[in-house]
This record gives C-alpha cells, sequence and structure tokens, in this order.
C-alpha cells in the first residue's frame, strides 16, 4: 500500500510541474527547494501558476525574458551560501514584447507587467549585458509596468545599455513605471532599496497621469561624464505623483553640455514630496520643469543633500508654488537654488509663489537666484562663499553656461 500511495505522490509533483497548479500556492524556479513544485525558468513558472501564487527563484542565471499579467510574487531566495537570482539577456538577444503607451515605440523588457494589481518584484537581478539591440528602437528596459501596481523591492537593475556605437540613442532604463495616456490604465508602484546603475538614459522613470510612484532608499548611479544620452538617476515626469525620499543619486553627467542631466528630474509633474535624498556629481541637481504642456506646481523638496553640480543649479524650481526648505547645497556652478522664471504655464512665465528658506547654501554663483516672479520668498537662508547671498534675474553672473541668456534645459526622452 505505502509502495503504491508513493508512486502516486510521485506522479503527481510530475504531473503538476508539468501542467501548473490550480490554486495559488509556492513554487519554485531552480533545484534549491526540493520539496516544491519547481520549473527550469521564471516563464514557465509564470504562465503554469494560478494569480496570487509566490514564485521563490534559486540562485542562478536565468536567460530569458518574462511577461506577468496577473498578481504574482517574484523572489530570489537563498541556498546554502548563494544568494544572487540573475536575469540575463537570452542567447538571441533582448526583443521588442511591449510598446510605450506615450508614443507607440517599441520597447524590449527584461521583465514586463502589464496590467495586474499587485506584482512583487524582490531579491532579483537584471542584467542588460548582451542584449544585442542593433539600433535605438526598441528602447531597453530591465522592469517594466504598464497599467500595472505593485512593489519592487531589494533589486539589482543593471547595464540597461546599447553599445559603444549607439551611446547616443534615447534608450536604456533600469526601471520604468507607465500609465495613462488614454488607456484607461494605472499604476501605483513603490520602488525601495535598490541598486541601478549603468544604464544609458534614466535610472528609475515614473511617467504618466495615472501613476503614482514611492521611490525611496535606492541607489542609483549613471555613467559619469558621457558623450551619449544625457541621463536623469530619478525622473517623475507627464503628470505622476508620488514621493522621492532617502536616494543616493550620482554620476548624471552629459560631457557636450547642450542639455542637461539630471539627478532628480521633474518634468510636467506636480504635488510630490522630495525630500532627504543625496545627489552629487550631476549637472542639475533636483530640477522641477514644466514645457508648458502640463504644470509643474507645488511640490515640496526638503531636507535634501545636494553637492557638485557642474553646468547649473543645485536646485532648480521652473514652475510655480513650490517650497523648497532646509536643503544643503555645495559646490554648485550654477545657483545654489534657483526660483526659474524662464518656464511657461498657461502662457505665462513661471517662478511665483515659490518660497525658498532655511537653506543652507556653500559655494555657487549665487545663494538664490530669485528669478523675475511674484510672490516669492527667498530668504532667510544660510549662505557661505557666494558672491551675492540673492541675486534678481534668471542668469547668474559667474554661470559657467547659458542658453541665449538662460540655462540649458534638462533632458527627458
Amino acid at each position: 500500500m505505502c509502495k503504491i500511495l508513493c508512486t502516486l505522490a510521485i506522479t503527481g509533483i510530475v504531473l503538476v510541474s508539468l501542467q501548473g497548479i490550480s490554486t495559488a500556492t509556492t513554487v519554485a524556479v531552480g533545484t534549491c527547494r526540493p520539496n516544491l513544485v519547481s520549473f527550469s525558468t521564471i516563464q514557465a513558472a509564470v504562465t503554469q501558476s494560478p494569480a496570487n501564487t509566490t514564485i521563490e527563484i534559486c540562485p542562478g542565471s536565468y536567460p530569458e525574458q518574462v511577461s506577468i499579467n496577473k498578481n504574482l510574487t517574484l523572489t530570489g531566495v537563498v541556498a546554502g551560501t548563494e544568494d544572487a537570482a540573475v536575469m540575463l539577456a537570452p542567447s538571441s538577444g533582448i526583443v521588442q514584447n511591449a510598446t510605450d503607451l506615450f508614443d507607440g515605440s517599441g520597447i524590449a523588457a527584461q521583465l514586463f507587467v502589464q496590467g495586474a494589481t499587485n506584482v512583487s518584484v524582490s531579491h532579483l537581478t537584471l542584467d542588460g549585458s548582451n542584449n544585442q539591440i542593433t539600433g535605438c528602437s526598441p528602447d531597453l528596459i530591465g522592469i517594466y509596468y504598464q497599467n500595472a501596481s505593485g512593489t519592487i523591492n531589494y533589486i539589482v537593475a543593471r547595464n540597461q545599455a546599447l553599445g559603444e556605437a549607439l551611446n547616443g540613442c534615447q534608450s536604456g532604463q533600469g526601471v520604468f513605471i507607465e500609465s495613462g495616456y488614454g488607456s484607461g490604465g494605472s499604476a501605483t508602484v513603490t520602488i525601495k532599496n535598490s541598486s541601478v546603475h549603468s544604464y544609458q538614459k534614466n535610472g528609475i522613470t515614473a511617467d504618466g497621469s495615472a501613476t503614482v510612484a514611492t521611490i525611496h532608499d535606492n541607489y542609483v548611479v549613471g555613467q559619469g561624464p558621457t558623450t551619449g544620452a544625457a541621463e536623469n538617476g530619478i525622473q517623475v515626469s507627464d503628470g505622476a505623483t508620488g514621493v522621492i525620499s532617502g536616494n543616493k543619486v550620482v554620476d548624471d553627467i552629459y560631457s557636450p553640455g547642450s542639455v542637461g542631466a539630471s539627478g532628480i528630474l521633474i518634468y510636467d509633474s506636480g504635488s510630490l514630496n522630495i525630500s532627504s535624498n543625496t545627489v552629487s556629481n550631476t549637472q542639475f541637481g533636483i530640477v522641477v520643469f514644466s514645457d508648458g504642456v502640463l504644470p509643474a506646481d507645488n511640490n515640496t523638496i526638503t531636507g535634501n543633500q545636494v553637492s557638485a553640480t557642474h553646468l547649473d543649479d543645485g536646485i532648480d524650481l521652473c514652475s510655480n508654488g513650490n517650497v523648497a526648505h532646509t536643503n544643503s547645497v555645495f559646490s554648485s556652478d550654477g545657483a545654489g537654488i534657483h526660483i526659474d522664471s524662464t518656464c511657461m504655464e498657461n502662457g505665462s512665465p513661471t517662478g511665483n509663489n515659490t518660497t525658498v528658506t532655511g537653506n543652507t547654501i556653500n559655494e555657487a554663483c549665487a545663494g538664490v537666484l530669485l528669478g523675475n516672479g511674484t510672490g516669492n520668498t527667498g530668504a532667510p537662508n544660510t549662505t557661505a562663499n557666494v558672491p551675492n547671498t540673492t541675486q534678481p534675474g534668471d542668469v547668474c553672473t559667474a554661470a559657467l553656461r547659458t542658453r541665449g541668456g538662460l540655462k540649458v534645459r534638462p533632458s527627458r526622452r
């Protein structure tokens, strides 16, 4: 009797692993969890598991692209002393598997999450090396949530970059969250405790009017000086909103200097809380910018440490109704903080109804560059080693570079 039952049990396991399972449970990818139903690839586990399953990914290399359209938890696990589950490019390269909601262009995502409401990804590395993409399209992305929600925690996104001959392409993002644009979908995603580096265009992007992103305690590192695409460490754009806090963002520099790479770029988005971030070795440190299509108003920028902005301002507020308080800005080629009236919103110049107080600024072309707007408060702040504690207008007399008498524009898409 025992022999019959044992045989049936073993047979059942084989059938389950081949045909999928009917109820939510925990399954494995790889061989490190012998007591669980296991699959040889991540995509097989995703496809054959019902919604709300937890998929434990054993240490090892997984040369595949994965698409998810249901609620799941993917997590890399420790086996013995090994602790690295790495998704690599397939041998045939990374290919287009999605379409950008913004303009219909192609996207080649290593991990593509679409339409689900709760997908958690953790303890997983996405490595875009050897992607074999031969042109500026499709856009290479590590993790792409499209009209989908969930949590990204303790991941690594690295080497989302094309070859040297294509380094000027606006391609290569570590993490991209997108919704809206008439699609009817939304995205609410938390990205935390993660390392994003060696990207070609952006480290972390949250985009679209139905997107809410909480981006905190991540380490985001650009390529350093590059003549290719102008990078941004963290970008929130086109109506997306949320919180950006506790991140370390460094080394986003576009060496030709005709447009500005940014540590944290808020582009046509407003009502964000940007706090306690460390931003260094960039062109713009933290920039809030409206190009006139959408407002970028009413952001709160507090307790950030910004240093070594080459070319432009430590904090540039090119919209209305912002508050910058208790930030520290050191060694800025432009102003420490700029209430910027060179952008346009609703047909009128920006730089109005903004408060800049309680900040510390050491070494800049001006402590606070006041712009030409109205309803602003630009003092008191603590300054040291600046030619002027405050200066009217939008051009520092000591600024290194200008565009038609005004500063260079930040770069997004």
